[in-house]
């Protein structure tokens, strides 16, 4: 069923709805009205109304008409279950599900709900105001597992079992940062990611897969590294992590300094107050900061 859509029922005339109770249940999945025992007062034209909870916007069906029947009365029968939930229902964390079950039977049967586990229902799950719907806020790991709903009356009781089973797409909880490295040096970058099931990792370079094709990089469980750093490793780089219910990306930045085309003098003869220049061009891409240090102080631009 579409979310944005809900089904009701007219009775007779709007706005007469049909009310749902224990006799009566109007399943949000299917639209379809089930009366557990019919008696004369349900006699009347039942319509069903769809509305889009978004516009607000309403359609209606024909009127169909409930008649009963003049060749004798039902008798008591076993709980029938006309509406039940799929045996797995993936739900997604964070999300609300809702399982329905309501069944048929004279006298009218009650629904119960129970987890197989043992485990009673945590507080959030409202199972007084549950009868034909189990509604799980909020899905956690621990609401997963296999529940049961029980339709009984005093001629028998009917059961039928589904698994919510606990899915959650990938998210990043600790992310590689840019960094600015000289040349011939060492990267680690790290990338991890929680979600279920558990997310494989592949790292991209400027748009495409990142190939370990040589020794000096390497990718393991979402971590990247590159020894001997050169100038061909300058790029934006991505981290992809994933499931199949979804990818979360990273960008992260690579820049590699080479001094050795322009290494600095170990000593300047410079006249008492004389003008000198020091000049710094590493080979760089892209161009990145450029500070200068007097042994641990560093230089700020003056009027000298």
């Amino acid at each position: 069923m579409c979310p944005d859509l809900t089904f009701s029922w007219i009775f007779n005339e709007y706005p007469s709805f049909v009310k749902q109770d224990t006799r009566r249940f109007i399943s949000q999945e299917t639209g379809n009205l089930y009366i557990a025992k019919v008696e004369p007062s349900d006699v009347g034209n039942y319509t069903c109304v769809v509305t889009n909870t978004v516009t607000k916007t309403r359609v209606q069906g024909p009127p169909t008409p409930l008649v009963l029947r003049s060749d004798g009365i039902m008798g008591e029968y076993e709980p029938k279950i006309e509406v039940q939930f799929p045996e797995i229902v993936h739900v997604a964390k964070g999300s609300t599900v809702k399982l329905e079950c309501f069944a048929l039977g004279n006298p009218v049967p009650s629904i119960n709900w129970r987890r197989m586990d043992g485990i009673p229902f945590s507080r959030k799950v409202d199972v007084r105001k549950a009868s034909g719907v189990l509604e799980i806020p909020y899905f956690q790991q621990e609401d997963a597992g296999t529940y049961e709903c029980v339709a009984e009356n005093s001629r028998g009781r009917n059961t039928v079992k589904g698994k919510l089973s606990f899915y959650a797409p990938p998210h990043l909880i600790e992310k590689p940062q840019d960094v600015q490295k000289p040349i011939d040096d060492s990267l680690v970058w790290e990338c991890k990611a929680t979600g279920k099931p558990k997310p494989s990792y592949r790292w991209m370079k400027n748009g495409e897969n990142l190939e370990s094709l040589e020794e000096r990089i390497q990718v393991a469980n979402g971590a990247l590294s590159i020894s001997r750093l050169t100038l061909s490793d300058i790029g934006m780089y991505q981290c992809v992590a994933g499931n199949k219910h979804g990818e979360v990306y990273s960008n992260v930045e690579l820049k590699v300094i080479d001094f050795s085309q322009n290494q600095l003098r170990s000593h300047t003869m410079v006249k008492e107050r004389g003008d000198v220049l020091i000049e710094c061009r590493p080979k760089m891409s892209p161009w990145g900061v450029i500070s200068w240090r007097k042994g641990s102080e560093t230089l700020r631009e003056s009027n000298r």
